[in-house]
């Protein structure tokens, strides 16, 4: 009988240290993580372009008030931060972490380059013991690297609240790109970066593996005029509209990927392509959500978002908000803006990661 008690003693401990241990995070399932390094304006912009982040957010996190705003943030002790959320199927947090450095002074806990202040001092905020033990070992490789003369003084902490900032602070390197890119230059940043990094520091970092050097690259106009048909380039270039029904890619059932038909970035795939009864090819998501930009369009009297692609900045459509489950969103396409990759192509043409998409319907 002591045997059996002991037996259901020890049986019960284990079982509520199973119960009582933190869940490990689902490697299918986007995961977010929090970076503090300045202004979050340049935060913002270096991470939305890195391959695999679905989605990088500006706001405050680690003071002690609650509900911050632009104004008052800095006096409850907040800083300026990133929420990032990224696909792990894609990218890795060390990978995160290898961004995160390239774009900080991590020698610096006063502030980052012109932007002086507590509010702007460099901090990773860990979400689990997992990303604490790979930031603490990635800031000590970094230190050991000499890659920097002075310590490195990066924070690393447990992530507090996040508040996501106001809309006049979202995607601010977007919507002001001269100023921000004067702000960029002025501020020391690209300097530093190139000085420590090299030159290629400064290449944007959103590259897929197949992207040449990194980057997807848009022709001279004078190559797109010759590369493109007459409606190609003024649907793309012009913001122009093809016909609906009359059209490449409105009835294309096979499966495959759909690029930027100027620069190759994958946009789209048939996965998500469903028919909405409009003449243009319709797809409920981005294959690649940190290769589309969205633009309000006021043309025509109208209110609408404008989808154009990250690298090439062609105009590929127009999204609206009476898609189908599980997104409710339609990405509403010109065919002539996009190129048709099918799946046995994508090896060959170097979109091989994107195979698995079709692995299960291929049986």
């Amino acid at each position: 009988m002591k045997r059996m008690i002991l037996f259901l003693a020890v049986f019960i401990s284990a079982a509520a240290a199973v119960m009582a241990a933190p869940m490990a995070p689902d490697p299918a399932k986007p995961q977010a993580a929090t970076f503090a390094g300045g202004r979050f304006w340049s935060m913002q912009s270096a991470f939305e372009k890195v391959y695999g982040v679905i989605t990088a957010v500006s706001g405050y996190t680690g003071g002690t008030t609650r509900n911050p705003n632009y104004g008052s943030y800095a006096a409850g002790g907040h800083v300026e931060a990133v929420q990032v959320t990224w696909d792990p199927s894609r990218v890795s947090y060390g990978e995160l972490l290898d961004a995160y450095w390239r774009h900080t002074d991590p020698t610096d806990a006063r502030g980052q380059f012109t932007d002086r202040g507590a509010q702007y001092r460099p901090i990773v905020f860990w979400q689990d013991d997992s990303e604490r033990t790979a930031a603490e070992a990635s800031k000590a490789a970094l230190g050991k690297s000499r890659k920097f003369s002075a310590p490195i003084v990066t924070e690393i902490r447990k992530a507090e609240p996040f508040y996501a900032a106001e809309n006049s602070q979202q995607e601010y390197a977007t919507r002001n790109a001269a100023a921000y890119q004067a702000y960029l230059d002025n501020s020391g940043r690209t300097k530093l970066f190139a000085r420590v990094w090299g030159p290629e520091a400064l290449v944007d970092p959103a590259a897929p593996p197949a992207a040449a050097k990194g980057v997807w690259h848009k022709p001279s106009a004078d190559q797109l005029m010759k590369m493109l048909s007459p409606m190609q380039f003024d649907v793309t270039q012009r913001e122009g509209t093809e016909p609906p029904f009359q059209n490449e890619y409105d009835h294309n059932e096979r499966e495959g990927i759909y690029v930027d038909i100027v620069s190759g970035e994958p946009l789209f795939s048939s996965t998500d392509k469903f028919d909405s009864g409009t003449g243009w090819p319709s797809f409920t998501r981005p294959l690649v959500p940190g290769n589309i930009v969205l633009h309000e369009d006021r043309t025509f009297g109208m209110v609408r978002i404008e989808v154009k692609s990250r690298y090439a900045s062609s105009h590929l459509g127009h999204l609206f908000d009476d898609g189908p489950a599980p997104t409710g969103k339609r990405y509403c396409m010109d065919s002539a803006s996009l190129r048709f990759v099918p799946v046995e192509n994508l090896q060959k043409e170097g979109y091989g990661q994107y195979l698995k998409l079709f692995q299960k319907s291929a049986g």
